[in-house]
């Protein structure tokens, strides 16, 4: 059985969080999704429109999820200790970063893939929150 493990915040749900599980369910048998919890999502000086849990169970909803945990901890190592994943799955807009290039050399000395899928650019989390925060400002 292979195991598929990514993560988001998955805030302001939308097709580009639905193809990414999608395609992650289409490479493995089992999909644990990481969704980050309210206090983590901060690390991109962000805050989340929708609450963790209320996030978590619009995940835990997708037919493509098999399991849904929280992500306190940027830390994906600590992650496959944890859940012993086989398979790691991630948007290409992360693919050749420095933190990605040291985080795919630690995942292969333990036999994990990381699969990187095309982002979905016509729709983004950061697109809607500036149209939400337009209209936030406007009333």
């Amino acid at each position: 059985m292979i195991i598929g493990y990514t993560t988001g915040v998955f805030d302001l749900f939308h097709i580009g969080h639905l193809n990414i599980l999608r395609r992650a369910k289409e490479q493995c048998d089992y999909l644990i999704v990481g969704v980050t919890v309210d206090e983590l999502v901060s690390y991109k000086g962000k805050k989340a429109f929708i609450p963790y849990e209320e996030r978590a169970a619009i995940v835990e909803a997708i037919k493509y999820v098999d399991k849904v945990v929280p992500q306190t901890s940027m830390d994906k190592m600590a992650a496959w200790e944890k859940y012993r994943f086989d398979r790691m799955f991630v948007g290409d807009d992360w693919k050749g970063t420095d933190t990605w290039n040291r985080l795919e050399k630690e995942f292969a000395e333990v036999g994990v893939e990381i699969v990187y899928f095309p982002y979905t650019k016509q729709t983004s989390s950061s697109e809607l929150r500036a149209a939400l925060n337009k209209l936030n400002q406007r009333q």
